[in-house]
């Protein structure tokens, strides 16, 4: 699938043409929950370098990193709601990324990646995955799931 791009211009806003979603299992602790958000945001952030705006600065010209251009929906379901979005969005070509269980007891990068190649992907535990696309194909994607509270 092509690259989408939120917008040629810098500064655009809504509505945004595109969607980035992550979705999370519901049966996580808090500190899990915002884990697997902030590693599935940066994978997506990382697959798609546009999407990432300019960096602040304050009216003191203290400067700070630039952050992901958008919102980023966090959307949370039961482990079957997870399974259907990541085939879906496999199905559709968008880009996704995955955190499964079994990474909650890895060391690093390189374990991580070998705890999710070790496991066929229809049984993968998932706990989280993220999508980015256009915003209509996003929304079926990710049908069945709801708003994280």
């Amino acid at each position: 699938m092509e690259t989408l791009l939120a917008d040629e211009s810098p500064d655009v806003g809504p509505p945004w043409p595109i969607k980035i979603a992550v979705l999370l299992r519901e049966d996580l602790l808090p500190w899990q929950a915002l884990n697997v958000t902030a590693f599935l945001a940066g994978a997506v952030a990382a697959a798609v370098p546009e999407l990432i705006g300019r960096p602040y600065e304050d009216g003191d010209g203290t400067r700070y990193l630039a952050t992901i251009r958008q919102p980023v929906l966090v959307l949370t379901g039961p482990a079957e709601v997870l399974a259907r979005a990541r085939a879906r969005a496999l199905e559709r070509g968008l880009p996704t990324s995955v955190f499964t269980a079994d990474l909650f007891a890895t060391g690093g990068d390189a374990e991580n990646r070998a705890a999710v190649r070790a496991v066929r992907g229809a049984d993968l535990d998932l706990v989280g995955i993220a999508v980015h696309g256009p915003r209509n194909v996003v929304d079926k994607v990710t049908k069945g799931a709801r708003m994280h509270p």
